[in-house]
Parts: structure tokens; C-alpha cells; sequence
């Protein structure tokens, strides 16, 4: 394990927390809006960017869940702000109503950190006919991605400091087809191996951030997009699946990294000033890190946008 603690360029590694790679990061007059953020990774990242003194926006499907959450950071650290409002992912009707409480609000939005995801044991449809592990968790933030960009741009032109959008991936990514997604599938995914579902809406991921880094840089709009893997983690995301579950936790402490170590990256990419700048790459344990070729093929990025596009459209 070795690797898992040498330190890359950034100065940090796979062992370094959340709190380490932000030591020092002011982030008072900051917005960030964080999924997923009542458990796990999700709930480390809140707990980490309100305590360096961001204001952080929860949406959560459960919103007592969200609440607790909030109880228990505020009365950690006194004067956090944080709102939770109500938001389930796989519903793009519930997406844009999230969306719309959000411009209520009146707040700024400096950070997007699209970090919820799903992995089930069969691959279902959403209720708005998807498949979902990709309604979830790359068609929901996708959706959402797209509903919050007007803030974001007025925010940056506003204050003239950078946006951030993240996007949590997955080593997983690289367990698709060959051709990286099936959008055949989408609709209808009858007869899809649900690690395949889950490996192709990780893909999506980062071809997201890809193309939304290329539209950003021909814009000339002040936004980066990255993708990070937080490394493996036993959260919640394995719920679903006991025998994964019951792998990581008897080998745990061999592979698997804590809640702080994972949620590293991701904070590191949202806050560090090394970071500003740098958008269309792949971060893993707090470094540039290389993805799969599907990853990085530029065309497939744009056919999924359109993709994507008309599917939020229809």
C-alpha cells in the first residue's frame, strides 16, 4: 500500500483527509451545492466546506435525514450555514422544483459538487422511464448541472472569481460496453447487467465534465468542470449489494480508504487554489490522475450531450 501514501504533485495522496488538503482555504462568501451530502462522502464534504466557511445548499430526497445532518454539523461548528431542501434525483420534475427553491433563495452559487450516485441490484426505471442508474446519477445532475449554470455565470461575473463544478465518479467507469454506453439501454434496460448500468452512468460522469470543460473554454465562461474518484470507500452506495458489502467490510482495512480520506478529493478540486484553472481532467487521490480512453473520446462526450439534451427536453 505503499502508492496509497506517497504524495503526487498537489503535495497530498490517497491518505490525505479533507480537512488536510483545505488547511488554510478560506471559504467564507462562498455558495456550494452538494448531493448526496446526508451520508458518507457526501456528508464529510458539507461537514468540511461549512467549516472552512462555506454556505452550503443540501438537497436531499430525504429531508429529515438532511435536517439531522444539518443538527449535528451546526452543533459542531457553531455559525455553519446550511440549507436543505428537497430534492430526488431520479425525478426530473423534482430536479427542477429543486431547482426553482433554489433561485428563491436569492444566493450566489460558486460550487456544484454533483456527488450522489446509486448502485442497485437490478436495473429498474426511474419514473420518468430511464434506466436508473443513469437517471440518477448522470441525467438527474445533468438536469440539475444545467438548471443552476445561469446562477453560477452571474455569480462569476459578478464577483470575478472562479466557478467549480465536480462531478463524483468512479474507477467503475471503466466496467462498460465497448462502445462505453449503450444508449439503446437507456430506455430500455431490459437484459443490462446492473455493474454495467452502474460502470456506463460513471462514464457519463466524466464525459459530462469533459464537454462541459470544452463548451466553458470556447465561451470563455470563468467555470471549470472536473471529474474525481474518490477511492473505495464502504458507504452507503453498497447498500444495496450485501455481498459487495461483506467483501469490504471483512478486507476494509486492507483496500478501503475512511469517509475523510475519500471525500479528500473531492474538496480538494472544490477549494484548493492549486486547482484554479484546471478543468476537463480526471482527479484521483488528489492528483491528475488518467481515466480510460472511453473517457477521453471527445466524440462520444458530445453524443452524449445531445443525448442528455434531448432527453431533460422531452
Amino acid at each position: 500500500m505503499w502508492w496509497f501514501y506517497r504524495k503526487g504533485p498537489s503535495g497530498f495522496s490517497g491518505a490525505s483527509t479533507a480537512e488536510e488538503v483545505t488547511a488554510g482555504v478560506d471559504g467564507r462568501g462562498l455558495v456550494a451545492v452538494i448531493t448526496g451530502a446526508t451520508s458518507g462522502i457526501g456528508l464529510e464534504t458539507a461537514r468540511v466546506l461549512a467549516l472552512r466557511g462555506v454556505h452550503v445548499v443540501m438537497p436531499a430526497r430525504n429531508v429529515a435525514a438532511g435536517l439531522a445532518v444539518k443538527e449535528t454539523i451546526v452543533a459542531s461548528i457553531p455559525g455553519a450555514r446550511i440549507d436543505v431542501l428537497e430534492m430526488d434525483l431520479s425525478s426530473m420534475a423534482s430536479v427542477r422544483r429543486f431547482a426553482s427553491e433554489f433561485e428563491s433563495l436569492n444566493l450566489p452559487l460558486n460550487i456544484l459538487i454533483n456527488n450522489a450516485g446509486i448502485m442497485t441490484r437490478n436495473c429498474t426505471c426511474s419514473c420518468d422511464g430511464l434506466e436508473l442508474h443513469f437517471a440518477t446519477n448522470h441525467i438527474g445532475h445533468f438536469l440539475l448541472t444545467n438548471l443552476l449554470l445561469e446562477s453560477m455565470k452571474k455569480t462569476c461575473r459578478d464577483s470575478g472569481t472562479e466557478g467549480r463544478i465536480i462531478n463524483v465518479t468512479s474507477a467503475g467507469h471503466t466496467m462498460t460496453y465497448p462502445e462505453g454506453i449503450c444508449f439503446d439501454k437507456i430506455h430500455d434496460p431490459s437484459g443490462l447487467n446492473d455493474f454495467i448500468g452502474y460502470g456506463q452512468s460513471k462514464l457519463a460522469n466524466i464525459l459530462h465534465s469533459n464537454e462541459l470543460s470544452r463548451i466553458f473554454k470556447e465561451g470563455g465562461v470563468n467555470i471549470s468542470a472536473n471529474a474525481v474518484h474518490p477511492g473505495v470507500i464502504a458507504t452507503n452506495l453498497f447498500r444495496g449489494r450485501t455481498i459487495v458489502a461483506a467483501f469490504l467490510n471483512s478486507i476494509g482495512r486492507i483496500i478501503c480508504r475512511s469517509v475523510q480520506q475519500g471525500a479528500a478529493t473531492t474538496c480538494y478540486v472544490a477549494m484548493h487554489p492549486q486547482v484554479k484553472g484546471i478543468s476537463g481532467k480526471y482527479f484521483a487521490n488528489c492528483n491528475i490522475a488518467i481515466p480510460s480512453l472511453q473517457a477521453m473520446d471527445v466524440e462520444l462526450a458530445k453524443k452524449l450531450w445531445q443525448f442528455s439534451l434531448q432527453t431533460v427536453s422531452s
